[in-house]
C-alpha cells in the first residue's frame, strides 16, 4: 500500500442490525519498526467535525491475529507525532504484542475565534472533555472521541481485540487517561500516567481550560477531575501506575497536584503505585526512560 492509498469503506451493524458506514481512513505514512509497522492515518471525525489524525503501531503479532489495544493520550501542544517519534515504545509493544494508538490532542482547523491564541487552550489543548460552552461545544468533544468514536474506528479497520483495552498518557494526557478509566469502570484493563494533571479544578491550567470549555458550573468541572472521580469510583479493581519527575517544573508550579490524587486513592483503598523519579523533568526524555515499565504494566493485564 502506498502512503496515500485509501483504506476501503467498512460496514458494520448497530444494535438494530442496520448497516453503519465507517468513514474511510487515509494512510499518511507507514514505517517498519521492530518487525511491525508504525502508521499514521487521517479520517473525518463525526464527533469533532473536522479531519483528525492518529498514529497506530501494529506489532508483528497483528499479522496473524487480534491484539489488545493500548491508547496513549499526549499533553499540551502535542500532535499524534510526539509519542510515536520520541518515546521509544515500539520494541516493548512489539515484544508484548500490543497495538498502540496515539491520537491528536484536539480538533484542528475549526476556524473558531481564539482557538490559536494560547498554547494551553484551544488547538493542541482539548483537555479530553466534551465542551458545553459556545463556541467550543460543537467541535471540542475529545472525551467522546477517545471513549467512543476512535475505538469503533480501530475495531472496524484493524485486528484489534476490543475487549482488551488499556490507556495511558502524559500531563494533560495523563489527566485524560485517569478520567477515562475512572468514568468508565471495566472499560480499560489498566491505566497509567506520566506527570498527570491530577486535580485540574485546583490548578491554573485546569481552571483556564474548564472555565472556557465547561463554563462556571463547578460540578461540570468535577466530572472531569481524577481526584474527585476517584472518590466515587465503585470498586478497587483498577491498578494505577504513575511516574512523576521530581525536578518537573510544573510539579513545583502547582499544576499537577499528585498528592491530592494519592490521598483520595488511599482513602478509597484504590491501589496506586506512585514513583517520584529523582532528577527527571516533564520532557520526553523522562517518558522514554520509563515507558517500558508502563508497557509491561499494561501487558500484564492485557495479556492475562
Amino acid at each position: 500500500m502506498n502512503n496515500k492509498e485509501k483504506v476501503p469503506y467498512f460496514c458494520i451493524k448497530n444494535e438494530r442490525s442496520q448497516p453503519v458506514e465507517i468513514m474511510a481512513l487515509k494512510q499518511i505514512s507507514s514505517n517498519k519498526c521492530f518487525e511491525g509497522f508504525q502508521k499514521v492515518f487521517e479520517h473525518d471525525s463525526t464527533e469533532l467535525k473536522c479531519k483528525m489524525r492518529f498514529g497506530i503501531y501494529l506489532p508483528p503479532k497483528a499479522e496473524i491475529g487480534k491484539c489488545p489495544v493500548l491508547y496513549w493520550l499526549s499533553g499540551l501542544t502535542c500532535t499524534e507525532q510526539n509519542f510515536i517519534t520520541k518515546s521509544g515504545f515500539h520494541q516493548a509493544a512489539a515484544e508484548h504484542g500490543l497495538i498502540v494508538v496515539a491520537p491528536d490532542t484536539s480538533p484542528r482547523g475549526c476556524n473558531i475565534e481564539g482557538e490559536d491564541e494560547s498554547w494551553d487552550f484551544g488547538t493542541g489543548a482539548g483537555f479530553y472533555v466534551d465542551a458545553t460552552e459556545e463556541p467550543w461545544k460543537t467541535n471540542y468533544r475529545m472525551y467522546s472521541y477517545i471513549k467512543d468514536e476512535l475505538p469503533k474506528l480501530i475495531k472496524a479497520n484493524f485486528p484489534a481485540d476490543s475487549e482488551r483495552m488499556s490507556i495511558f498518557g502524559h500531563s494533560m494526557g495523563g489527566h485524560g487517561a485517569l478520567i477515562l478509566a475512572l468514568k468508565n469502570p471495566g472499560k480499560y484493563k489498566s491505566v497509567s500516567a506520566f506527570a498527570p494533571i491530577c486535580n485540574p479544578v485546583q490548578c491554573p491550567w485546569g481552571k483556564k481550560a474548564f472555565g472556557g470549555y465547561l463554563g462556571s458550573d463547578l460540578t461540570k468541572w468535577e466530572a472531569y477531575d481524577a481526584t474527585h472521580l476517584v472518590k466515587s469510583y465503585p470498586d478497587s479493581h483498577l491498578d494505577i501506575l504513575i511516574d512523576q519527575g521530581k525536578d518537573d517544573q510544573f510539579l513545583s508550579a502547582g499544576q499537577l497536584l499528585p498528592d491530592n490524587f494519592i490521598a483520595a486513592c488511599t482513602e478509597r483503598k484504590i491501589p496506586v503505585v506512585f514513583r517520584l523519579q529523582q532528577g527527571y523533568d516533564h520532557s520526553y526524555f523522562f517518558i522514554a526512560t520509563f515507558v517500558n515499565d508502563h508497557i509491561r504494566h499494561h501487558a500484564k493485564y492485557l495479556n492475562a
